[in-house]
């Protein structure tokens, strides 16, 4: 019985052919791919510009520098949350404010947002989490800065618009599992050229004529090519994940379970189950008949800051199930994975 994984990428020659014409070039570091890598996702998000750079936490880091956001500053985001964005809070010497998620979307929850507010917060950051898009209309209307987390979320639609277009600031990841990938890496896209100037300029510290602090935050031509490569599978790689997600639905819909929130625009980089039990002993039960699964955050950021009073991302995070759901899982992987999780669920 071959094992089912809970992430893969989707990579083939496509991808080995033009890495490969990137290292008989003999021009292996950032360069024209690079640019070019640049105004192709400018344009596929609808945005002005973009800055490539090493990865989704760099992309953030530099967008918080850009926007000098530093000690005394508060920056807001969900606790439920993977730890980059406390990460990248930190490197700055903000101060991170957490906020509840939304019980039936799981994203941020705006109205627990606005209660969070204060005269020192310089921005909010936004995850589109597990490729549902966040409440824009809302988070957008307090007159703070914010930076959309697309990490999760390239290609899904707000409003009939790509997220991303929305705020003062967006960055997405290409990680190796991610909805593209170009193994490691990470872009900050903007309407804002200014701020991107900046982030430019931040990204690298070679041949500037001041020694203010830059950083090696810079992406490799190999990796451009096969995110050029990548972005031009994604609405397929959309179209499948769409589809899976609708055998998932129609599998699991008399199931005593909360299913993930029926979206147009949702690209459904994760699939979660919502149990009203701790999900440790079904995503074991799930690994011994061959089909690994995951809590689809680790832990949240309020636990590592030792921090109580969030019972709504508490709940969430101890009975959320992620399956298996991304473009190159086979039909009868999907098959498997229906019929062990209806029968482990529906007993």
């Amino acid at each position: 019985m071959d094992l089912i994984l809970h992430s893969k990428p989707t990579l083939g020659n496509k991808e080995i052919k033009v890495v490969s014409e990137v290292i008989a070039s003999g021009h292996i570091a950032q360069g024209q791919t690079v640019s070019l890598f640049e105004q192709s996702v400018a344009q596929e998000i609808g945005v002005k510009g973009a800055v490539v750079c090493s990865s989704g936490t760099a992309a953030l880091h530099l967008t918080l520098l850009a926007m000098e956001i530093g000690a005394g500053d508060e920056v807001i985001f969900p606790s439920y949350v993977c730890s980059a964005l406390l990460n990248a809070v930190r490197y700055v010497k903000a101060t991170p404010v957490l906020a509840e998620a939304d019980p039936r979307t799981h994203n941020i929850d705006p109205v627990d947002v606005k209660k969070r507010l204060s005269s020192t917060t310089k921005a909010i950051v936004v995850p589109h989490l597990f490729g549902l898009p966040a409440d824009l209309a809302e988070l957008t209307s307090f007159g703070i800065p914010v930076i959309e987390d697309c990490a999760q979320a390239v290609g899904a639609r707000y409003n009939g618009r790509k997220v991303g277009a929305f705020g003062h600031a967006a960055i997405l990841s290409f990680y190796a599992t991610k909805v593209m990938t170009t193994g490691e890496g990470g872009m900050v896209v903007s309407n804002n050229r200014d701020l991107l100037d900046r982030i430019r300029d931040l990204r690298e510290y070679d041949q500037k004529k001041s020694s203010a602090v830059r950083y090696n935050y810079k992406m490799t031509d190999m990796q451009a090519a096969m995110g050029l490569c990548q972005l031009e599978q994604l609405p397929n790689f959309i179209r499948r994940r769409k589809k899976i997600a609708q055998e998932y639905y129609s599998a699991f819909e008399k199931l005593p379970v909360e299913l993930p929130l029926r979206d147009e625009g949702h690209i459904y980089y994760r699939y979660i189950i919502g149990l009203k039990e701790d999900v440790k002993p079904k995503i074991d039960a799930l690994e011994g008949k061959g089909i690994m699964c995951a809590m689809p955050v680790y832990m949240p950021i309020h636990r590592y800051l030792k921090q109580g009073g969030y019972p709504v991302t508490e709940k969430i995070w101890k009975g959320s199930l992620s399956i298996p759901i991304y473009p190159s899982l086979k039909d009868e992987e999907i098959s498997r994975v229906t019929h062990e999780v209806s029968n482990l669920l529906g007993n």
